[in-house]
């Protein structure tokens, strides 16, 4: 009678954890070995402005600073996005450049 391909592993345990161990220890090389295109390494290039203006409620500081820098900011070269965030005396504003351009040249602006 023939044996079953499932019987052989069920038979033959050791030959079973040694295939297993075989199998992982090839992945885990290629693993290791393996290019990742989908993440390069790109540095994103982000400014970050913090303004404290004491006893200013949200709205205040919205008005007379977010506002503001917001339209001083935007004027800008290659700017990828704006988020700003305006609370109870503090306006935080977060600049992202398009990748690839230079930190220095972007705080300046």
């Amino acid at each position: 009678m023939k044996s079953s391909f499932f019987e052989v592993f069920l038979r033959r345990p050791i030959m079973t954890l040694m295939l297993n161990l075989a199998i992982i220890v090839f992945g885990y090389i290629s693993l290791q070995r393996l290019p990742v295109r989908e993440l390069p390494d790109a540095d994103p290039t982000t400014v970050t402005v913090l303004t404290v203006y004491p006893g200013a409620s949200a709205e205040v500081v919205e008005s007379e600073i977010t506002e503001r820098l917001e339209e001083a900011v935007s004027s800008a070269a290659s700017i990828k996005q704006i988020i700003s965030e305006s609370r109870e005396q503090t306006s935080l504003i977060t600049i992202d450049f398009i990748t690839g351009t230079n930190e220095d040249v972007a705080a300046q602006e």
